[in-house]
């Protein structure tokens, strides 16, 4: 089964190439990255060059922002499934490819458990979002699993559509709750980490990211779930992830 991993960037430089790096270190054979980037101005095309792999290719052009970005890399990809990495994230580990395509033999969609660790020291786990099976209606309870361990085979991109471009922060979030409240693909938990998130992204970034990422994922829910002004997501939510901080004074 060839995995295609799709990263956007945008003046990545400092970062990418640890994502670069992870990718080429899987062991699984069958495999592709492609770079969809927002025409960078810091030297991240020249980065993605360098490895000069035919399995890492690279798209280089103005877009409209990261999920612009992400459905470029829908509709370009070659592989039998799909997932994403952030061009500040890794692979745990150079197995990961090989467990998510193992997994998918037998499933449609897969995903699993991430660290994030601290942008100064990357070495220093500051939250640890594990993974769980998923149950019908658990997004209307707070649910969701972890964008970046999140791969689908092809019918489901199929079935899904692309990322919904009218939110800013959360379409990842309504992409992974249309495919598994509104579709009825098998799904399958990899019941490990996966991947090591850098702290601070578009998501995590301060109060106001939070306030919009919490808002929009409230307004998928209401269009695709039908929950109603009452939403206990709305609560839930928020306090699943208060569950995964690490205290600064326990050493991950």
């Amino acid at each position: 089964m060839k995995i295609s991993v799709v990263t956007a960037s945008r003046n990545s430089a400092a970062t990418i190439g640890r994502t670069l790096e992870s990718f080429a270190a899987q062991r699984h054979p069958d495999r592709e990255l492609i770079v969809i980037d927002g025409a960078s101005t810091d030297g991240t095309q020249a980065i993605v060059e360098s490895f000069g792999s035919e399995r890492v290719s690279l798209v280089s052009e103005p877009d409209d922002g990261i999920y612009d970005a992400m459905n470029k890399g829908l509709k370009s990809y070659g592989g039998d499934a799909v997932g994403f990495l952030n061009s500040d994230d890794r692979f745990k580990d150079e197995f990961v490819l090989s467990e998510i395509a193992t997994s998918l033999a037998e499933a449609d969609i897969v995903h699993g458990s991430v660290d994030f660790v601290a942008r100064a020291d990357r070495s220093t786990i500051v939250r640890r979002w594990r993974g769980s099976t998923f149950r019908r209606r658990a997004f209307a309870a707070g649910w969701m699993p972890p964008h970046p361990t999140f791969y689908v085979r092809r019918k489901v991109v199929d079935a899904v559509g692309g990322f919904d471009v009218r939110y800013r922060i959360a379409a990842d979030y309504d992409f992974m709750l249309r495919a598994l409240e509104i579709h009825d693909f098998q799904s399958v938990l990899i019941d490990r980490v996966l991947v090591e998130m850098t702290h601070g992204g578009e998501s995590t970034k301060g109060l106001k990211s939070y306030l919009i990422s919490n808002y929009e994922s409230y307004q998928s829910r209401r269009t695709w779930l039908d929950t109603g002004i009452v939403d206990p997501a709305l609560i839930s939510k928020p306090l699943r992830k208060v569950g995964q901080l690490i205290p600064r004074w326990i050493s991950p």
